[in-house]
């Protein structure tokens, strides 16, 4: 593939990397305190210091929960391109209120770039399905289907679709191989977990508990828990965004 502009959909984190770093964008951002900086090159850029380019965000599949932000920036003051990476959420404890109120704004602006497919799935083209709107409606079993009939799930052990997706709420439908594990993880807020199909091992809290298809379980927000299916499963996992 070759890079054109900024307003594609390259596929998986890396993947937008690899392409932006064609573009120009060769310097690798970090956020500390009241800057971003790039160590590599000893480079410190207020807020002032550079702009936003465009945003990118995508969703991982090993953890569903996990939801990356790349930006692409600019200076025009230092003529440089580079990217930064935040998966964790902007935390006012590390970092000044204008650099938090500039990548937030630039979240939220019209110019974002939405990555519909976890890190794992090929890419679904974009507007093959509304993922939010006033009412949206969902087929479960068709959604499945879907899932199943990706080169993803055929190579992978496991393979997962966003169903809806707003600011406060994301909804996703998550297939298992049979043996197929979630590692231990937190969220940002509250998730309910419902089985479509088979069964799985919840494990949280020193906990574990097992969900046969029909049953569903909540919990609250920053608890490490992990998920195993015991056979191949099918799950809805909701997660209120903080």
């Amino acid at each position: 593939m070759i890079a054109k502009n900024l307003n594609e959909i390259y596929g998986t984190l890396s993947e937008t990397l690899n392409e932006l770093l064609k573009l120009g964008y060769t310097h690798d951002f970090n956020i500390k305190e009241e800057c971003i900086v790039c160590d590599k090159s000893n480079i410190s850029l207020s807020p002032e210091e550079f702009k936003i380019d465009q945003v990118y965000r995508f969703e991982g599949d090993s953890d569903p929960e996990y939801q990356a932000v790349l930006y692409a920036i600019s200076s025009e003051k230092f003529n440089l391109k580079g990217t930064l990476v935040n998966g964790y959420g902007l935390s006012a404890d590390e970092t000044s209120s204008k650099l938090i109120e500039k990548l937030e704004t630039h979240q939220k602006n019209n110019n974002i770039v939405e990555n519909k497919s976890s890190n794992a799935t090929p890419l679904r083209p974009d507007g093959e399905r509304m993922l939010n709107g006033p009412l949206v409606e969902l087929d479960i079993n068709e959604s499945i289907q879907k899932i199943k009939s990706e080169a993803t799930w055929a190579k992978s052990d496991r393979n997962s679709m966003t169903l809806f997706k707003s600011e406060s709420m994301t909804i996703v439908l998550i297939g298992l191989h049979a043996h197929a594990e979630l590692k231990p993880h937190k969220a940002k807020g509250p998730i309910c977990v419902q089985i479509v199909l088979g069964k799985i091992e919840f494990g949280a809290a020193e906990q574990i508990t097992q969900l046969n298809q029909g049953q569903m379980i909540v919990l609250q927000e920053n608890i490490t828990h992990h998920v195993k299916a015991l056979e191949e499963s099918f799950f809805i996992l909701t997660h209120l965004n903080r």
